[in-house]
């Protein structure tokens, strides 16, 4: 039984790892570091016998300073792993309990004077044009004497060339201290980063001593943004966004929790394919270099915190757990802060509310004044910047956008994505694309969580699949407790597959929207829904005309000159059609991107529309009497047949199990109703 902050001591299992690894020579009078991206839950080390330490949050970076410990040569390392610790009560989220080290373990090193951290921000004007590039460094000094060293630091365009650079000399560093460095330059109308163009700059931070001799030399990616809430909007450069987004777990099918940067860039080209833009990193920091690769090919991220306590939410409001709650918050924002793919930052998932995440959500405004924060269980209250609910109908949407606000509205989680779901989606982006406030939300969620396994020998038949992907009651003894199917809500399978909830979501994200101006007369109207991005520097834009499923013309809609945010009105010169009886006449609108792009080909059709033409002739009744009779057999079946079919009726259980039009049987077995939400 839950018994916060108490774990069953008869409960608890626990993995020892050992292993050699070695510290080079040239290493000697260096600092030398030991990292863990992630582990769940708690995790003790030691390096050649003697204890190092100890860290809980399994979903960010523990790191410790073993100087002390290692020798040059072969050292040994043993770390205990343990399943649960009181940190977990505030990492129940709803997916797989998987145990262990999960992320990457490496050991590296810095010199004696060192750049221990260092934060960028990007201050654009008010045109959002010019921007200062700020860089706040902490310089730290290990050595026993007194050092003098300067930091210089130079940007550079994704071409290589050099923009400017910022420097600080003869800073003076007391032995064991730190000292904090400010430099600033203006850039003149750098390349805006946003996830439409991501564009970005590398910053190189290069530390000399007193002699000029190299010390360090940092690489850090930068992207030119700014991030505001004005008059109640969420702009990125000036720009109201729409966040066409998806919540995502980290989950492989064969590896766990364990992701490959082949697994997290399918993800990418998918989500970029099928017109998501944004990512919440539900719900808990994710590894490393997702960042990177969504700075580079370009994501908006919200950035949530490893503190979810979904069945003890009352711990919120125990100031013993505010430290907790601090070190998750912490820790996420000193890794993430220099992103700029990370445009919001989450205190958490299903945590309630209360005063450890008022604390929480402060410590971060005073930290990074250039991100919002956002509560998904805020509701309106004072320490959130965004109203994120999760799984409010349009309703709620509408009465929100009723009235003016000073804060945007944007749905945490909405439309579950599990089984044939995500329908009806439109009734909430009919809203968001017409009202101010709302501003988008993300699809609960990105992935099934299935893990691959072998098809039991009992359920095997030949010529049928060998591997599934098992959840929660395909493991364990029988009564073992589980989620059951409630891992898998995903919009692609495991394997990332799409399901077609993504094709919906992808209709109504696309960037193109068309609406019919006069149909009869080929006219119709484009509108561009990109922020940043012309239609005409992407896409190619082609119609054609279908009758019936036959093309019968078709040709290039020419330009796409269409600024962001603008309409236009296009005629398609379809010629001249002569109905025939009974056809259906369609006009079809593909967008096509123009050239290759990160992540997909040119010639991939990200946006469509279809409208069916006004013109139409009746086809002639049929006159029944002169179709052949059909033929009836009576058995424990009813056997209809007629001119080339037949239907097959179970008379028992009233089901039709056979129906068969010429040779090709279109149905084989009894058809039975399976009703689930639309």
């Amino acid at each position: 039984p839950a018994d916060p902050p108490f774990i069953p001591a008869d409960n608890n299992p626990i993995s020892s790892y050992r292993r050699s690894f070695n510290i080079p020579d040239d290493w000697h009078g260096r600092q030398i570091f030991l990292n863990f991206d992630g582990v769940n839950s708690m995790v003790y080390v030691w390096i050649n016998g003697r204890y190092v330490g100890l860290s809980k949050d399994s979903r960010t970076p523990a790191e410790f300073n073993i100087t002390q410990y290692v020798e040059p040569g072969e050292n040994q390392i043993a770390v205990q792993v343990f399943r649960w610790c009181d940190g977990s009560y505030i990492e129940d989220q709803d997916f797989w309990r998987l145990s262990g080290i999960f992320r990457d373990v490496y050991v590296w090193s810095v010199p004696a004077q060192h750049i221990q951290d260092f934060q960028v921000i990007t201050d654009l004007d008010e045109a959002y044009r010019d921007a200062q590039l700020q860089l706040t460094a902490q310089v730290r000094n290990y050595s026993g004497r007194e050092k003098t060293v300067t930091l210089d630091a130079t940007l550079y365009d994704a071409q290589g060339e050099r923009v400017g650079s910022m420097r600080r000399e003869n800073l003076t560093i007391r032995t064991g201290n730190r000292e904090h460095v400010q430099l600033s330059m203006d850039v003149k109308n750098p390349a805006k980063w946003s996830a439409e163009k991501p564009n970005l700059y590398k910053l190189l931070l290069t530390l000399y001593d007193a002699d000029g001799n190299v010390l360090e030399v940092i690489p850090e990616l930068v992207g030119f943004r700014e991030v505001e809430i004005v008059d109640g909007e969420l702009l990125i450069n000036g720009q109201v966004v729409l966040f066409k987004g998806t919540n995502r777990h980290e989950h492989d099918p064969d590896t766990g929790q364990y992701l490959t940067v082949d697994s997290m860039m399918q993800d990418i080209r998918l989500m970029k394919q099928f017109n998501i833009n944004a990512v919440r990193t539900s719900h808990y920091p994710n590894t490393p270099v997702w960042y990177d690769l969504c700075d580079i090919y370009g994501l908006y991220l919200v950035d949530e915190a490893n503190i979810e306590c979904h069945g003890h939410q009352s711990l919120t409001n125990q100031r013993e757990w505010l430290p907790a709650y601090m070190d998750r918050t912490r820790r996420m924002v000193e890794r993430d802060k220099n992103h700029p793919s990370v445009v919001i930052w989450s205190v958490g998932n299903e945590n309630g509310h209360g005063d450890n995440l008022v604390a929480t959500s402060n410590w971060m405004r005073q930290r990074d004044a250039t991100r919002p924060v956002q509560s998904c269980e805020a509701g309106e209250r004072d320490y959130t910047d965004i109203v994120a609910p999760m799984y409010a109908g349009p309703d709620y949407l509408a009465r929100y956008a009723s009235e003016p606000r000073e804060r945007p509205f944007i749905l945490c989680e909405y439309t579950h994505a599990m089984g044939n779901s995500n329908g009806d989606v439109w009734s909430y982006w009919n809203l968001i694309y017409e009202k101010k406030h709302l501003q988008g939300g993300f699809v609960w969620d990105w992935v099934d969580q299935g893990l691959r396994a072998p098809v039991p020998e009992s359920y095997r038949r030949e010529g049928g699949p060998t591997e599934f992907f098992a959840f929660g009651g395909d493991f364990g003894p029988r009564g073992t407790l589980s989620g059951q199917n409630f891992c898998m809500n995903g919009l692609v399978a495991a394997d990332r597959t799409p399901h077609p909830g993504l094709y919906e979501i992808s209709k109504i994200y696309q960037y193109v929207q068309v609406k019919p101006v006069d149909l009869a007369r080929g006219q119709v109207e484009l509108k561009n829904w990109y922020q940043f991005t012309n239609l005409d520097e992407i896409y190619t834009g082609e119609w054609a005309l279908i009758a019936d499923g036959r093309r019968l013309r078709g040709g290039s809609l020419g330009s796409l000159d269409i600024a962001p945010g603008e309409s236009r009105v296009f005629t398609v010169d379809f010629g001249t059609i002569t109905p025939e009886p009974g056809v259906e006449y369609f006009l079809d609108l593909s967008f096509k991107l123009k050239r290759d792009e990160s992540w997909a080909p040119a010639g991939f059709e990200q946006a469509w529309e279809r409208f069916q033409l006004p013109i139409h002739t009746d086809a002639p009744a049929v006159d029944l009497t002169s179709l052949p009779e059909l033929q009836v057999e009576d058995g424990d079946s009813v056997v209809v047949s007629g001119n080339g079919f037949s239907v097959t009726v179970d008379k028992s259980v009233g089901s039709i199990t056979s129906l068969k039009f010429g040779d090709v049987e279109l149905v084989n077995q009894p058809l039975l109703p399976h009703f689930w939400r639309a």
